[in-house]
């Protein structure tokens, strides 16, 4: 059935995202706190000012700057921040957000996410991508969960693609970021698409995906394919 055609009669506002510690296999997303995350992120990001160039503050140039930073974020109502702590370090590598919160239309975006070059490219960083989006649509439920970036950031239009997002169009001169103009490139989830998507999640998430030396076995595009 068409988008267009589903009936809403009884549909009702969802919840705003509350701070919830959402826990997997590999990572643990906790509510960002300054106190306690503001050390340990920056051991992560300092001397790795790149991990800023495509978001809209930083790069910071001491732990006091990123932790007042940090602060206004944890205690800001305009998004909600998790930091994202391996397991096997136990020490937070990054943080996520949603943003954009419209719960009258179910719709809520996952922005500001900054992966430190030790959570880049890990296991632990699908599985944040992953508790996230689970627990918009199952815990929350939200119709829309949308995924924005500048046009220009390649990585992170194929992040989006590879979880599972689809592209739905570039809104051109979207905003003014760092004195520059970006061009949004516009990515989304629907509620409907979620089944299919989790099922590929867990799959590529499961122990047996992963060969000895942590490598993974099948890629998490090909397991959607067959979700």
């Amino acid at each position: 059935m068409p988008q267009s055609q589903i009936n809403l009669a009884h549909w009702q506002p969802a919840p705003l995202p509350s701070p919830v510690t959402l826990a997997g296999r590999w990572v643990t997303l906790e509510p960002l706190s300054a106190s306690r995350h503001a050390a340990a992120l920056w051991q992560a990001v300092k001397e790795h000012d790149a991990v800023w160039d495509w978001l809209a503050d930083g790069p910071y140039a001491s732990e006091a700057d990123l932790a007042a930073a940090l602060s206004l974020k944890e205690t800001g109502a305009a998004a909600r921040f998790f930091a994202i702590v391996p397991v096997e370090t136990r020490l937070a590598a990054g943080y996520a957000s949603f943003m954009r919160m419209d719960p009258a239309n179910g719709v809520i975006e996952v922005g500001n996410v900054m992966f430190s070059p030790s959570l880049q490219r890990t296991p632990a960083a699908t599985e944040a991508m992953f508790l996230m989006a689970r627990h918009v649509f199952e815990d929350l439920g939200y119709r829309r969960y949308e995924w924005k970036c500048n046009a220009l950031n390649l990585p992170s239009q194929r992040a989006a693609r590879r979880l599972g997002f689809t592209y739905e169009g570039t809104f051109r001169k979207h905003m003014v970021v760092k004195g520059q103009n970006r061009d949004t490139a516009w990515y989304a989830m629907l509620d409907s698409e979620w089944p299919l998507r989790k099922a590929a999640f867990e799959a590529w998430l499961a122990e047996e995906n992963f060969d000895s030396e942590g490598r993974q076995i099948r890629a998490l595009a090909e397991l959607r394919k067959i979700a």
